[in-house]
């Protein structure tokens, strides 16, 4: 217990500092924009008066109202272009995801940047920067931002969770606003969930489970008993439900879902850890954020459990390679990822590692920003072409939109058959310290039978 309890606050203070990140590696403006608006939104003012244009306008044929203006962006990159304002909501201080929040959301900004930097789209620069908002990565937190921005955004950039960003759905529905979302949720491909406004990106954390256990069973062993552990809800859910569909599939035992909150709601992942290590599972399929994953694995194998573990694409960060329980990782603990890393070899990964100058981001968690960001950029330039940049006019581009993710993905098409158009590969990863961001790949392009087979025609959870 001693030796858990060391672990963790090990754990929890490395991915502490991992948010504290370099300037270089944090947002411009997000940040600040979070710290001068409080937690109640004043002292925004200023930038509201700024992004705020209710009133329809046009220019050079393109009619527009909410979130764009003809005025110049703030710091414009072209200053005789107009601006769209997208808003963030992210996690960006104390929430379990915060380590990831602030790379992601500096990926988004770098991105944008470069569309800037080339000129803009149809005349208009991209502002990310004046409408970022921490939300704790908590479902009231995200509604009352979001609530704050509203009124002066065309689209967001970024609505990080799964449950904070449906608990804003309704309201993004009534006010015709798309996001981007930092979530592999699988109710993201179904209208009824979504209402067609969530553009996701890669696979789904249910499928993710299964793609992860297809390759544990061709590669390792074929496992025959497995457990799922994740938080609350259709993050920890979806993966869950993967896992089990995966073990009906293959006739093995599933030994449940260990629901499990972060530690800073539960104080510890002590019972999680019992109900591994009672389990006798093979594997272990986690859906938790980086510090409850390695709290989890390093206290399960200091208990004697003799099983591995396969991690959601959100359990990594670099920093658990430094901590106490860097050598359990190391040992039982794959991370399963929708998309190569850093040094992958495409034009889209090229681009991202020419933004960074030639350093590196502080986690994974740039490339899932600026992954996520092409969407959004191809609805708006759909918009833009079809003259109506208005949310309403946003909104339809959406309906049989191609994106382009310069290789990183393979071409999406939104509103065809989820059941079609669902992404079914990924990259399996192991613990690496000599890599650039700490995971060196063991297999890309992975499918699997399972994974293929499955009827995807509703959430998996």
């Amino acid at each position: 217990m001693l030796r858990r309890g060391v672990a963790v606050a090990g754990v929890a203070a490395l991915l502490a500092g991992a948010c504290a990140v370099d300037d270089d590696d944090e947002p411009d403006d997000g940040a600040t924009d979070v710290a001068e608006g409080g937690e109640d939104g004043e002292g925004d003012d200023e930038d509201e008066e700024d992004g705020d244009s209710e009133a329809t306008g046009e220019t050079d044929g393109v009619t527009f109202d909410t979130g764009v203006t003809e005025d110049p962006c703030p710091d414009a990159v072209n200053p005789d272009n107009g601006c769209i304002y997208l808003g963030v909501l992210s996690d960006l201080s104390e929430g379990p995801f915060a380590a990831l929040g602030i790379p992601l959301t500096a990926g988004q900004e770098a991105f944008w940047q470069r569309v800037n930097d080339e000129g803009g789209i149809g005349g208009f620069d991209v502002d990310i920067s004046t409408y970022t908002r921490d939300t704790l990565y908590d479902p009231q937190e995200h509604s009352a931002r979001y609530r704050e921005i509203e009124p002066n955004v065309v689209a967001l950039a970024q609505t990080l969770g799964t449950e904070p960003t449906e608990a804003i759905l309704s309201d993004m529905d009534a006010d015709d606003m798309i996001g981007a979302p930092a979530t592999w949720w699988s109710g993201w491909a179904f209208d009824e969930n979504d209402q067609g406004l969530i553009l996701e990106s890669g696979y789904s954390y249910c499928i993710e489970a299964q793609i992860g256990l297809d390759w544990f069973g061709e590669n390792v062993a074929p496992p025959s008993t497995v457990m799922a552990v994740g938080y609350p809800g259709d993050y920890g859910g979806d993966s869950s439900a993967g896992a089990e569909a995966w073990a009906e599939a293959n006739d093995a035992e599933f030994a449940g879902w260990v629901e499990t909150a972060p530690d800073a709601v539960v104080g510890s992942q002590d019972a999680a850890i019992g109900q591994v290590v009672g389990s006798g599972a093979d594997v272990v399929v986690l859906a938790v954020g980086p510090a409850e994953a390695a709290a989890i694995v390093g206290g399960a194998l200091a208990e004697g459990f003799e099983g591995q573990f396969l991690g959601s694409v959100p359990t990594w960060d670099p920093a658990l390679l430094d901590s106490p329980a860097g050598e359990a990782m190391t040992a039982v603990y794959r991370h399963i990822a929708p998309w190569e890393g850093i040094d992958a070899e495409t034009p889209g990964h090229e681009a991202i590692r020419e933004s960074l100058g030639g350093e590196l981001p502080a986690n994974e968690g740039y490339i899932f920003g600026w992954v996520w960001s092409y969407p959004i950029k191809a609805a708006l330039e759909s918009a833009i072409e079809s003259g109506d940049l208005t949310r309403a006019g946003v909104r339809a581009a959406v309906d049989g939109l191609q994106v382009d993710y310069e290789e990183i993905l393979p071409p999406a098409t939104f509103g065809g058959d989820p059941n079609d158009e669902a992404v079914r590969t990924a990259v399996i990863n192991q613990p690496d310290p000599e890599a650039s961001l700490g995971v060196s790949p063991l297999d890309v392009g992975v499918t699997g039978a399972t994974a293929d087979a499955y009827e995807y025609t509703a959430a998996c959870a």
